[in-house]
């Protein structure tokens, strides 16, 4: 049976910087990497929210993304 093993965690915080001609929200992302593997849920979330509470923009998604290697 294969197993995954995480090998990068990054912090993706995506913010509204406003609205397009379109009328559809104008998005930018913030990535921050090196990012503890063994970081849980709950204390990114209270990262992301200190660094939200920093930015003018209104915060639209707040994502962590591991990068993992299959092993056999």
């Amino acid at each position: 049976m294969a197993q995954a093993m995480i090998t990068t965690s990054k912090l993706r915080l995506v913010f509204q910087v406003g609205v397009g001609e379109d009328g559809k929200p104008a998005l930018k992302a913030k990535t921050f990497s090196n990012i503890q593997k063994l970081a849980t849920a709950d204390q990114l979330l209270q990262a992301a929210q200190a660094i939200i509470s920093l930015s003018n923009d209104t915060s639209s998604s707040i994502e962590r993304v591991d990068n993992s290697d299959l092993l056999m």
